[in-house]
């Protein structure tokens, strides 16, 4: 089949198995693409156009929409409004989201029957390589394992959604990403942006003594000195298997 369908709500879960009750792995975000390869019951099996992520979703949560997205979320939550009257809505959209345009305003942008106020999104262009510009938008975020957004995310999905913002290509998982990104860098040479990975773990360094990262035994995205989470994860016979160099 391999069809591209849009997620059409503000976050769409992507399952292990065609279950509910399966395990969260990871997610979609409003306008973004997942390619169908076949239906199950109320699923579509297939894979997130971004990172090729394999995994099930909800048919309910996506239709069919050859729109390009040409514009994305940059402000941390952007709220909808009535295109008839100006009025703000109940309904959001989150950091990364993509849209298209069918009108523009003075303060507002129309897009999907609903407006969204210009400042808050941005035309995708060219890659940067100023990819942290917008982690503080993540500190405090939820850990959820397979999450992919302001309000859950984790260690491997940080660094995924701040490389998307600027445009790059980066892997799902922490394994994956290790692989991927390939400039090996040694402790005593570590400098902002680049990826601390332990097995199963990744960390992003801020400056040499700093890193941040969707920390699981604390429940949240925070800021703590590299040594001594290095020491905490030694602790549970967790060593640094590599620093990469993005």
């Amino acid at each position: 089949m391999f069809l591209p369908v849009t997620c059409k709500n503000k976050i769409a879960k992507i399952y292990k198995k065609p279950s509910m009750q399966s395990e969260l792995i990871s997610q979609v975000l409003f306008g973004e693409k997942f390619i169908i390869k076949k239906k199950i019951k109320k699923f579509y099996k297939g894979y997130s156009s971004y990172d090729r992520y394999p995994g099930y979703v909800l048919i309910d949560d996506f239709l069919k929409d050859k729109e390009k997205k040409n514009y994305r979320v940059k402000i941390k939550k952007a709220f909808l409004y009535n295109s008839s009257n100006n009025k703000i809505l109940k309904k959001s959209l989150l950091f990364n989201s993509k849209i298209s345009i069918s009108e523009s305003k003075k303060t507002f942008v129309e897009m999907s029957n609903y407006l969204i106020k210009k400042k808050s999104i941005s035309k995708i262009t060219k890659k940067s390589n100023n990819y942290l510009k917008n982690i503080y938008f993540f500190l405090g975020t939820r850990y959820l394992w397979g999450g992919n957004s302001v309000e859950g995310i984790d260690c491997s999905g940080l660094v995924q959604e701040l490389m998307k913002s600027v445009n790059k290509k980066c892997p799902r998982d922490s394994k994956d990403q290790s692989i991927f990104f390939k400039k090996k860098i040694p402790l005593s040479k570590i400098k902002k942006k680049d990826l601390i990975f332990w097995k199963g773990h990744v960390a992003i360094a801020l400056n040499k003594k700093l890193l941040v990262h969707a920390y699981g035994p604390k429940k949240k995205v925070l800021i703590m000195p590299i040594l001594k989470t290095i020491d905490l994860l030694q602790k549970k016979n967790l060593r640094i298997l590599s620093i990469k160099r993005p």
